[in-house]
């Protein structure tokens, strides 16, 4: 089973880390584009996902046709600063749509550093932060499935503050 790779408006941004002269982003998908993807590739009824250890642990299974039988794929998440149990359900949801190959090209992310002329950095106390929010514009792939070209732009001003061109 092959799952397609994230369209660009599938992938989220969140800042990682920033510093005085500037930040690290980071890319990540949600649950509900892989549930999206698990409707949209296998058929809604043909996927179920089931969480063990309170949460901890999920589950995902897809029926397979072939083989008469549901196929099943686990991982374990960790919990949210905000919803410690929401949090914890989702994570280990999308991990283990990560073992099926949902999502799992963002892998191959390249560092993302953003300078701080293209981000408002506020101090507080020698700490660091910013509540710009980014979003991909563009995003291209290798035959191998890894990524090839990125954009990503600050939602905020509406500037582009990161490109990976493709290879040619």
């Amino acid at each position: 089973m092959k799952f397609r790779k994230l369209k660009h408006s599938e992938i989220d941004v969140r800042v990682q880390q920033v510093k005085k002269n500037g930040a690290v982003l980071l890319l990540y998908k949600d649950a509900r584009c892989d549930m999206n993807i698990l409707d949209e590739t296998v058929g809604c009824m043909k996927w179920q996902r089931n969480h063990t250890r309170d949460n901890a642990n999920c589950i995902v299974s897809i029926w397979s046709d072939e083989l008469k039988q549901w196929v099943s794929k686990e991982d374990t998440g960790t919990e949210s600063f905000t919803e410690k149990a929401k949090g914890l359900a989702s994570d280990s949801f999308k991990r283990a749509c990560f073992n099926w190959g949902i999502g799992r090209e963002l892998y191959t992310s390249p560092f993302i550093w953003i300078n701080a002329s293209d981000i408002d950095i506020k101090e507080n106390n020698g700490k660091f932060s910013t509540y710009d929010k980014f979003e991909v514009e563009k995003i291209t792939y290798l035959e191998d499935g890894s990524i090839d070209g990125l954009s990503i732009i600050n939602s905020k001003s509406n500037k582009r503050v990161f490109v990976k061109k493709p290879t040619v």
